[in-house]
């Protein structure tokens, strides 16, 4: 399906077009949106018509609560989204998801639902659109910035697919997905620009310009440092003529950060909470925990590599068996404060409830996935962590509870419902239930033979038969 123009619209469309645009700005949204719908029923691929309808959308939030319904779907999968991967029914996914935003435009959940439809039914700029919408949301959310960047080098735009990857990596100067994605979009910016015949030397001119990008790269980075010390040279004597102003310690912070020096930035960071206002600011609260997570962490992988450099080595092990219960003990302590200061906080329960059942503290964990499941962001996945919770403590009938009123809430069969199925089908076999087992097990294989080894499950019970 082609991305296609107002221009190249049924003339009564362009015509109802135009007055929505003019209805906006007279304020008129209920119009805008129905003629938005309309039109984009008829052409799902005009991504200006649909860009229209998401600012009518959100200029209707502002005059009302804040959305629940698609957000329900959040907080079970971290998996990243994958350019193209709506591909199974993509229309009626499309449908689902334009519902879930009519409700609720800020839905990260439905635009995700929106780019997997979009990339079924090829639709890379609208695909880039939804990703570039949670961007707005989450502008931290590296995995979608990574797909984001992915989507636009998809549509064609290695320039806007740059932007993106220079974005992470200002976040994370070393990250290799994103540096290769900038390696990718600069070739492609350039065979672009050049109008490169294959047939014609291109593997040749490739290889140059790889070459190029590689050493523009490197060059870029060391630029990037030098302009990086030189901020963190002003931020500091800023620091020193107004000590009180908290926003020069989170520059000095971040540029430590910028530079790979966490322990650094972490320090910064101490000495803006121990100035009188610092005491209080929640965002200051959070970077602190952050970094001083991001350190431990720094030592769990120094630590692993110098184990892997010298198997078997004792002391290095122990050593690593130290940093690790170090970063769960930090962890634990770190998310239990954080509960107990908001207790209202239910991704914040949900968190702690998923480390403890990681710790084997089962008991714990189901007392936090049983108070995480009143915030709807998070209902559906802390039910199945109560479910994992009472499989582990070979409760499977209070499990089958759980993992089965999550499966009736997820509506659509992707990896997370998938998963639930799963969940819900071993939990079945533990109770030598084995046809409701295999009943739970066909409905993913009906839909992806290759998930985990439900084939080799239902080749085994036919076999039986």
């Amino acid at each position: 399906m082609p991305e296609v123009a107002v221009t190249s619209l049924d003339p009564r469309h362009q015509k109802l077009i135009e007055n929505a645009r003019v209805a906006l700005d007279r304020g008129n949204l209920d119009y805008v949106l129905e003629v938005t719908s309309q039109v984009l029923k008829a052409a799902p691929g005009c991504l200006p018509v649909r860009k229209l309808q998401r600012v009518a959308q959100l200029r209707q939030q502002r005059g009302r609560s804040g959305g629940f319904l698609a957000r329900t779907l959040s907080g079970l999968s971290t998996a990243p989204f994958m350019f193209g991967g709506g591909k199974k029914e993509p229309a009626k996914m499309l449908e689902s998801a334009e519902a879930f935003l009519a409700k609720d435009p800020m839905s990260v959940p439905a635009l995700k639902m929106l780019a997997m439809a979009a990339g079924g039914l090829g639709l890379p700029e609208t695909v880039a659109f939804a990703l570039d919408a949670i961007r707005e949301i989450e502008p931290a959310n590296r995995a979608n910035l990574l797909a984001l960047s992915e989507a636009w080098l998809a549509a064609g735009k290695p320039t806007e697919a740059l932007k993106i990857a220079d974005e992470i990596l200002t976040m994370k100067p070393n990250d290799a997905e994103a540096q290769s994605l900038m390696r990718k979009a600069s070739v492609a910016q350039t065979v672009a620009k050049h109008s490169w015949d294959e047939k014609t030397h291109y593997r040749e001119k490739l290889r140059d310009e790889e070459e190029a990008v590689s050493l523009e790269q490197k060059t870029k980075f060391v630029a990037a440092d030098v302009m990086t010390q030189r901020l963190l040279d002003e931020a500091l004597a800023r620091v020193a003529a107004e000590p009180r102003n908290l926003n020069h310690y989170r520059n000095v912070a971040q540029a430590y950060r910028q530079l790979g020096q966490l322990e650094e930035s972490l320090v910064w960071v101490r000495k803006a909470r121990e100035q009188p206002v610092g005491r209080t600011d929640a965002a200051l609260e959070k970077q602190e925990a952050e970094l001083a997570t991001e350190v431990i962490e720094q030592r769990v992988r120094n630590a692993e590599a110098e184990a892997a450099a010298a198997p078997g080595d004792p002391t290095r092990l122990a050593k690593l068996e130290a940093a690790r219960k170090e970063l769960a003990e930090f962890r634990l302590t770190e998310s239990t404060r954080y509960v107990e200061r908001y207790p209202n906080d239910y991704s914040a329960r949900y968190a702690l409830g998923a480390l403890l059942f990681e710790l084997g503290q089962i008991d714990a964990a189901v007392a936090q996935f049983q108070q995480a499941q009143k915030g709807p962001q998070v209902r559906v996945a802390s039910l199945v962590g109560l479910g994992r919770c009472f499989k582990a403590k070979k409760h499977y009938d209070l499990a089958v509870t759980q993992l089965s009123t999550a499966k009736n809430e997820l509506s659509t069969m992707d990896d997370t419902k998938k998963e639930v199925i799963y969940e819900l089908g071993a939990c079945y076999e533990q109770m030598g239930r084995a046809d409701a087992a295999i009943d739970e097990f066909k409905a993913i294989y009906s839909e992806d033979i290759g998930f985990r080894d439900v084939a080799a499950k239902i080749n085994a019970f036919y076999a039986k038969s």
